[in-house]
């Protein structure tokens, strides 16, 4: 592998960042609010989806006795 001066690294850096396109702000807020909506329908799912097996659970244990 060849080796790069420290200043020839630089200038690789500093060319690399200068290709970065930032998100607009509406378009962070806009990700950030579908994060938001995507997790609570997560979290829902996965509480419907707990409260399943709970029951489940609860009726074989009752069964056992």
């Amino acid at each position: 592998m060849a080796k790069t001066s420290p200043l020839e690294f630089m200038r690789q850096v500093r060319a690399e960042t200068a290709k970065v396109v930032w998100p607009s702000r509406k378009e962070t807020i806009m990700t950030g609010v579908m994060v938001l909506i995507m997790a609570t329908l997560l979290g829902l799912f996965f509480l419907g989806v707990d409260s399943f097996f709970d029951l489940v659970v609860r009726s074989l244990l009752r069964l056992a006795q």
